[in-house]
């Protein structure tokens, strides 16, 4: 506006001088004009001096913590942050791994827990089994002893008898009677005798080696079928206090496991909410700091904008100036 209306003013002076020939009027307009523009020129200064003071003033109080447009500060700090949250993330697939890990291992305990148990429940069948046997092979055994001990006593009495009858024979053959008879001799009673207890005392031998080869056969079959169940009950337990001693030993070890598994869940669950709220305040000090510098960017804008217009009306006003001094010359 000042500078079409310094314009059309320079023309209508224009005019004045060429047509009219009224130049003091004409000098005395452009001084006044002059005067009116150098007092607004004088006024734009003073403006733009306290707007550049106030610029100043206002980068000396706020530009330092704003300066730095190039995020280089923040550059080592995020990745930082992106190193730790790839740490975090490794140690997370880490801590997943040997979740698995232990959830195979614990299932592969479980397996052989349940293999192992069917079969102590195999032995303890079998015990159950034996256990008859063992009652009839010990029933057995005493049957052979009282046997044993009948036989015993029967061959004591025959013993006895026969030593009674050859007392009673012989106090038959050596008595006092004298009787001669006028016959054909007959047979010898003390041979035949001899010829049965002989024989007798032959039968009875035979019998009782018989009876004892029987007796000590089915002591030593006896004996082994004993020895036989109780190594095997012996193994038996052995087997079942070895398989109880795993069973506990595996039910401690998943109990570890799964005391470890929920620590390295409340870890894993307190890591993950440390760092969310970490990034979350990250992202909010992010978000100000950009926010702040988009304020200042506008800022700067309408600034360099509003110098960019003084500038121009500067240069304008030097224009008109310049062109006053060549109408003046």
């Amino acid at each position: 506006g000042v500078v079409g209306g310094f314009t059309r003013a320079s023309a209508g002076c224009g005019d004045g001088i060429l047509f009219a020939n009224n130049e003091k009027a004409t000098m005395q307009n452009l001084n006044d004009r002059l005067a009116s523009y150098l007092d607004k020129v004088r006024l734009l200064e003073g403006d733009n001096a306290d707007l550049e003071c106030k610029i100043r003033e206002w980068y000396a109080k706020v530009g330092p913590s704003c300066e730095p447009r190039d995020y280089s500060c923040f550059h080592k700090e995020i990745e930082d942050l992106q190193n730790q949250i790839l740490c975090a993330a490794m140690e997370t697939n880490r801590i997943l791994l040997n979740i698995d890990n232990n959830r195979m291992t614990a299932d592969d305990f479980r397996v052989k827990y349940e293999t192992e148990c069917g079969l102590r429940q195999n032995v303890d069948t079998d015990i159950c089994n034996l256990r008859p046997v063992l009652d009839q092979l010990a029933s057995c055994k005493t049957d052979l002893q009282l046997q044993c001990e009948a036989l015993t006593e029967e061959m004591c009495c025959l013993k006895t008898n026969h030593e009674e009858e050859m007392n009673c024979l012989r106090k038959q053959a050596t008595g006092d009677v004298s009787v001669e008879v006028n016959a054909c001799p007959g047979p010898d009673l003390r041979k035949i005798l001899e010829d049965l207890r002989c024989q007798y005392e032959t039968l009875m031998e035979r019998n009782r080696k018989e009876t004892e080869q029987w007796y000590a056969c089915k002591v030593e079959e006896v004996n082994l079928e004993v020895i036989t169940s109780g190594q095997e009950i012996e193994s038996s337990n052995k087997q079942v206090t070895e398989l109880r001693r795993q069973l506990q030993a595996l039910e401690i070890n998943v109990q570890a496991q799964l005391t470890m598994k929920e620590n390295l869940e409340s870890s894993l669950a307190e890591t993950e909410c440390r760092y969310n709220k970490y990034l979350a305040e990250l992202q909010s000090q992010i978000s100000c700091v950009e926010q702040r510098l988009a304020e200042i960017r506008a800022e700067m804008e309408c600034q360099n904008q509003e110098y960019r217009t003084l500038l121009d009306v500067k240069c304008r006003l030097e224009q008109e100036i310049q062109t006053y001094h060549c109408l003046l010359e």
